[in-house]
């Protein structure tokens, strides 16, 4: 399957990545650093934001179906 660089599916796959990088990065704060409550909420915070990118981006790849 080639993607183009541009492509939504191919910044679907980059977000969902990146939501999965900061899943591991709070775990590891919350174990090494739990006292470091605001980094963690804004880490929270920015996965939230990007949760929501990928349902918008999951949303409207959808084929539209006829009223």
């Amino acid at each position: 399957m080639h993607l183009n660089l541009h492509s939504p599916e191919r910044r679907l796959i980059e977000l969902r990545i990146e939501h999965a990088d900061l899943n591991a990065l709070v775990d590891l704060a919350c174990v090494s650093m739990p006292l470091d409550q605001l980094m963690i909420q804004r880490l929270k915070k920015r996965r939230l934001a990007l949760r929501d990118q990928i349902v918008q981006y999951e949303l409207s790849s959808l084929p539209q179906e006829p009223a």
